[in-house]
């Protein structure tokens, strides 16, 4: 919400309380979880507050069918601070909690900005997808951004600190694509040859685009899993594409597709087109506004509506990107 429409607004909140029933044991830590994820303001033990607006009271009223569904009891009320907190330290307080958690993630990005300059300064190349592990730089820049997200969501008005932390996650991701493009890598390309392409199930534009560069240009004769990310163990043979913590997956404004472009150094008009089209699609974002995004659109949810199993919703999404790529090609 924005701070000037909050004034106006008079100032009001959301009052939540709840009282979770004994058992299961693990319920109470996981609402407390969930209220820590919707940034709400802890008042007292059990009761909570929330800036009023129609996105938080829909979350709270999710919270509530939850834990009512477990035989506990919650309530939600609409109140304005009367005595013993101003309105104006109330919305202070939100803005501490959230300024201090981008301080946090600040140093974690300070840290990797300063780690991802000296390999490069010292010549040292990126991790490639093979050996990328919990430690490397594109793993924890990825986690960096998901943090960025969570703790976004909780912000409700907006705290400066985050301003620090968008600059510097877009350093690392200048200084990545820098030492991307110096360390080229030639004969690289064979690692991820022969591996098994692992993504979630139920594929949609971008992982469909995705597959198809994948079988393309970087292994042509790809063995692709469509998996349950909850019960889905990782392989020393599996790549991850459009998947949590995956080698290949979003990265700052860009969709898994566009990522696939940048590591592979695959770079021609036909394919930056596509990109360009897959990424307003799978963002549901109008960056680019090319005048074929809105048919091909179309035409992805008619492959959805018929094909119900990934791999024929494959088959269907490679004749449409291998169409639209000698198309694009040709008229760039």
């Amino acid at each position: 919400m924005d701070i000037a429409e909050y004034t106006a607004g008079g100032g009001r909140w959301y009052l939540f309380l709840h009282q979770v029933p004994p058992s299961p044991a693990y319920f109470r830590a996981r609402v407390l979880r969930q209220l820590n994820q919707l940034g709400a303001l802890a008042i007292k033990k059990s009761a909570y507050l929330l800036p009023a607006n129609d996105e938080t009271l829909e979350d709270l009223q999710w919270l509530r069918r939850s834990i009512v569904s477990e035989g506990g009891e919650a309530w939600i009320f609409r109140a304005d601070a009367v005595a013993g907190h101003t309105d104006d330290e109330l919305r202070q307080t939100f803005l501490k909690l959230r300024g201090d958690d981008y301080a946090a993630l600040a140093a974690e990005a300070r840290a990797l900005l300063e780690e991802v300059r000296t390999k490069l300064e010292s010549g040292e190349g990126p991790e490639n997808a093979a050996a990328a592990d919990e430690q490397s730089a594109e793993v924890r820049a990825r986690k960096l951004t998901r943090k960025l997200g969570v703790i976004q969501q909780m912000d409700h008005f907006g705290a400066s600190e985050l301003q620090e932390v968008v600059a510097l996650m877009n350093e690392i991701e200048n200084a990545q694509e820098i030492g991307a493009t110096v360390h080229a890598p030639g004969t690289e390309a064979a690692v991820y040859r022969g591996r098994r392409w692992v993504t979630r199930r139920g594929v949609k534009i971008d992982r469909m685009a995705s597959a198809w560069l994948i079988r393309r240009f970087i292994d042509p004769s790809p063995e692709f899993a469509f998996v349950d990310p909850a019960a889905y163990t990782h392989g020393a043979r599996d790549l991850r594409f459009d998947m949590f913590e995956g080698e290949f997956t979003h990265v700052g404004p860009h969709c898994t597709f566009e990522v696939l472009l940048q590591r592979m150094k695959l770079s021609n008009p036909g394919l930056a087109a596509l990109a360009e089209i897959v990424h307003d699609i799978d963002l549901k974002e109008p960056t680019y506004r090319r005048p074929e995004t809105a048919g091909v659109a179309l035409v992805v949810e008619g492959i959805l509506s018929r094909h119900a199993g990934d791999e024929a919703r494959l088959a269907a999404g490679a004749e449409l990107f291998e169409a639209l790529y000698a198309t694009l090609g040709k008229s760039a």
